[in-house]
């Protein structure tokens, strides 16, 4: 079973209010920061709650110290931002940036089936992990999970018109062979 690609994308997640007029510190979640003057609206949802979204027009957006300063139209006060707390900074997913080929969106990875080279069914994508040098894929399987490096010599295929990752385990990788 696939999951229907989502219609907006996270940018951000608000943190919490900065000042007195409806400013707001949001964490940046994308990895185009520069990018994300160019739109005039936002959509804030609760995490997990795309269906919830609310379009917001952007009034000003500032950097302090490495943090992202928003303000939206309609969020004039403390009380008005304290409202949008965690909650998720979007994008329709037409707005993104195109990806280059090999990159994928993490939603696209989650529930993905994982299979070894010969065939041994792993379980599925159950998160990707950020760390720094590479993104790890956390699967989850009935045998237990696995951490798998998303490098070339590990992750040989990924189809994901076939929702498919095939993985080659390095030795240590997978106590239960």
């Amino acid at each position: 079973m696939s999951v229907p690609e989502p219609r907006y994308l996270a940018v951000g997640q608000i943190v919490r209010p900065h000042g007195v007029r409806g400013e707001l510190r949001v964490k940046v979640l994308t990895d185009y920061p520069e990018r994300l003057g160019q739109h005039a609206y936002f959509y804030v949802t609760p995490p997990g709650r795309p269906e919830a979204a609310q379009r917001y027009p952007v009034e000003d957006m500032r950097w302090h110290r490495r943090t992202l300063l928003l303000k939206l139209g309609g969020c004039d006060d403390r009380s008005a931002a304290e409202q949008l707390r965690d909650m998720l900074v979007q994008i329709p997913i037409e707005e993104a940036v195109p990806l280059e080929e090999g990159e994928y969106y993490h939603f696209q990875l989650i529930g993905m089936h994982v299979e070894t080279e010969g065939g041994k069914q792993l379980g599925q994508v159950a998160e990707v992990l950020e760390t720094g040098a590479h993104d790890v894929y956390l699967v989850r399987g009935r045998g237990g999970e696995v951490l798998l490096p998303a490098v070339e010599d590990v992750v040989l295929e990924l189809d994901l018109e076939q929702n498919r990752m095939v993985v080659r385990l390095l030795p240590g990788m997978w106590a239960k062979e």
